[in-house]
């Protein structure tokens, strides 16, 4: 079912949208080319077709190239705390902005 040029009003207005009557036309023109496309995707059937978990796996095994996670860098809280306002037990203190 394709859109109306009112579907597009009615939406622009729940976004909060401005919209110039050649942007309706053009938006209403763009959107339901889109839904076609939409509706010819869902026209084919997929039955018996397993879902892939990455677009590469149907060219093989994917081996994703993962590195160990292994923290590398030294501790440096003070260092980067140092020139802090305020501090408490190893933490940034901030003035409360919601009372």
């Amino acid at each position: 079912m394709p859109l109306s040029t009112a579907d597009i009003d009615r939406l622009a207005h729940l976004a909060r949208l401005g919209l110039a009557p050649d942007e309706r036309t053009r938006l209403c023109t763009q959107l339901n080319d889109f839904f076609g496309i939409v509706e010819k995707m869902r026209a084919v059937d997929t039955s018996g077709i397993i879902p892939l978990a990455h677009p590469v796996e149907i060219m093989g095994d994917v081996a994703l190239r993962l590195r160990d996670d292994i923290a590398s860098e030294p501790n440096q809280r003070e260092a980067n705390q140092r020139n802090a306002p305020a501090l408490d037990a190893g933490l940034f203190l901030v003035p409360r902005v919601i009372e």
